[in-house]
């Protein structure tokens, strides 16, 4: 696997566990948190939990693949990147010169409203 599609793939379990780590067990938490937000390698997460780096690896794919599970069926993530898109879209209007200022004004506005609920 390439660097880009490893911190890609990295970028989006991050993005997952944000939406979803509640649904997890606490295992499947910790060995997440420990992986992808601390950097520690599997040897380093089978050593603290006294368990064989293929156990950390199993834990890690399972617990990935409950998250995109959870995103096929409930699909947080794609709605947020879609709501964020849609924001920027209006940043663009609210800068956009040919709109009224007054107009502009209120996209603006409408746009700070809606990232704020993000």
């Amino acid at each position: 696997m390439s660097q880009d599609n490893r911190l890609e793939k990295t970028n989006r379990i991050n993005l997952l566990f944000a939406f979803y780590e509640r649904l997890l067990t606490e295992k499947q938490q910790t060995f997440l948190k420990y992986y992808f937000h601390d950097d520690f390698s599997l040897g380093e997460i089978a050593a603290e939990f006294e368990i064989s780096r293929q156990a950390v690896y199993e834990h890690i794919k399972r617990a990935e693949q409950t998250l995109e599970n959870y995103e096929a069926k409930l699909e947080l993530l794609q709605r947020h990147d879609h709501r964020m898109q849609q924001i920027r879209e209006l940043e663009i209007l609210a800068n956009d010169e040919q709109i009224p200022e007054q107009q502009r004004s209120s996209l603006s506005d409408i746009s700070q409203k809606l990232q704020s609920l993000e």
